[in-house]
């Protein structure tokens, strides 16, 4: 039986609305017991990564990248910090690989486990847009900006449509700035859960 502020931060209403988190990572989550403030968080950036994901989806509808993958790697990306409950309010990495054996431990692909570890190292090898969309949704849920990777992502849209890269940025800035004018709602949600039920 989840606690009640669990129950809270996986179904409270936010403004602006907040989509459900896939079912199966809402039931791990209370499986798990786990800290209201990570489901809240979690939520939140699952919602920025479907915006995304539905711009890149409009904006580019030839260029393939699983959607699905994106909401499923920004509803788990954090998932570690369950068992290393510490890096919900300070520094640490631990939660990265751990998250990651956490989800394939549960029986989830690791084409999906992977964005636990690679949510915060968006410059390695192999490195897909979907992995860069994940990574990105963390950062600007809250506002933050981080020029290194969204000229990633400008890149990688720009290789892949043709166009211009500085068009792609224009309007991937566009978007983000748009996104980044409801980040104290977003951080006024994810406070007003706690640490620890």
């Amino acid at each position: 039986m989840p606690s009640a502020a669990l129950t809270r931060a996986l179904h409270d209403p936010a403004e602006p609305p907040l989509p459900p988190l896939p079912d199966r990572v809402a039931e791990l989550l209370t499986a798990l017991d786990c800290p209201p403030r990570l489901a809240a968080h979690l939520r939140l950036v699952h919602d920025v990564a479907g915006r995304l994901a539905d711009w890149v989806g409009r904006r580019h509808p030839d260029v393939p990248f699983d959607r699905r993958a994106v909401l499923f790697g920004a509803a788990t990306h954090d998932i570690g910090k369950a068992l290393h409950v510490a890096e919900l309010s300070g520094p640490g990495s631990s939660h990265e690989a751990a998250g990651r054996e956490l989800l394939l431990r549960h029986g989830f692909d690791a084409a999906l486990a992977r964005f636990a570890a690679t949510h915060a190292s968006w410059s390695g090898p192999g490195i897909t847009l979907e992995d860069l969309l994940v990574s990105l949704a963390d950062k600007v849920w809250k506002g933050k900006r981080v020029p290194d990777l969204e000229d990633l992502v400008v890149a990688r849209l720009a290789d892949a449509s043709g166009r211009p890269a500085w068009e792609e940025f224009a309007a991937l800035d566009d978007l983000l700035a748009r996104i980044a004018e409801t980040a104290d709602d977003r951080l006024a949600f994810q406070a007003a859960h706690p640490i620890h039920a």
